[in-house]
Formats: C-alpha cells, structure tokens, sequence
C-alpha cells in the first residue's frame, strides 16, 4: 500500500483570503510550500489535495473558473517538478444542497484511498479547519490543524 499526505487547498497551498479565491490574481502559493511538497514527493508521499469548495454550490463562481484556479495551481508547482495524484472537490454548500462529500465527511478521502490504493496509518492530513481533520480521523488518517497561511517546513519533523 501507499502513503500519502492530503491537504487542505485555501490556506494550506495558496493564500486563505477570508473569502472564496477562485480568481487567478488571486492565487498565491505560500512562501514555503514547494520546498516542502518536494521533501514529501523524496519521501515517497502521495500528494492529493481534498478541498470544499462551496462558492460553486452558492453560484459565486463556476466550476470552470475553478478548474482555471487549479490548472494555475499545478502549472506552477509543474516547473518544480511537482505533482498532484490527485484534486478531489467538494462543489456542494451546506445552505444550497446537502452532499455526502463535503469535509467533515470523508467520502472524498475513502474515493482516494481506494483508487492509489492508499495506507490511512502511513498518511496525514494537513488542514486549516476543525472539518479538515475531522474527515481524515473519519478514515484513520492523522491530521495536522494549522493555523491558514503558516509555513509547512517545521510539519515535516513530525510526518515519518
């Protein structure tokens, strides 16, 4: 089996705003995360990103101005030779529909492990939110609570 280290995207990848950030000039990556993506990918940690993104359920942004905000994302992280396996998103809000895939649910994260064959007791969750780490204990996975937009480097002590 595999491990892997899912994270959060708004605070945890790219700047945390206080509002929903779907605009590319408003994609900011956080100062430490490539150094810290390429420690894990040398470590042989799968990288997928499980993120909420209920501005689409609330009809504040489309799904295709989202896709645009994460081809942003991975175009940048490609010319450091990082890679994504997967981004899983939940496109629901709570006020407009109820879902089975939003965080704290974990259902996005039982689709991942079942499709790379993912070990929970050898993957971690990195998140900004109390819903971020309640859906990865849902499926045995450790979480790491963060505080939105702090740097990642000093996590890597703590993941094996």
């Amino acid at each position: 089996m595999k491990k892997a280290v899912f994270l959060d995207r708004d605070g945890v990848i790219n700047q945390e705003r206080g509002d929903y950030t779907w605009k590319l000039e408003d994609i900011v990556l956080l100062t430490d995360l490539i150094p810290f993506l390429k420690e894990l990918q040398q470590r042989s940690y799968e990288l997928i990103v499980i993120t909420n993104q209920g501005g689409i359920g609330k009809g504040l942004y489309s799904r295709e101005e989202y896709f645009m905000a994460e081809q942003k994302i991975a175009a940048e992280l490609d010319k450091e030779g990082i890679h994504f396996q997967e981004v899983y998103y939940c496109p629901h809000h709570p006020t407009v529909t109820q879902c089975l895939c939003r965080k704290p649910g974990g259902l996005l994260f039982e689709k991942a492990i079942a499709r790379f064959n993912i070990d929970p007791k050898q993957s971690y969750m990195i998140g900004d939110r109390e819903r971020d780490i309640e859906a990865a204990a849902s499926v045995g996975i450790k979480g790491f609570l963060i505080e939105a937009n702090s740097p990642l480097l000093p996590i890597l002590d703590k993941i094996s």
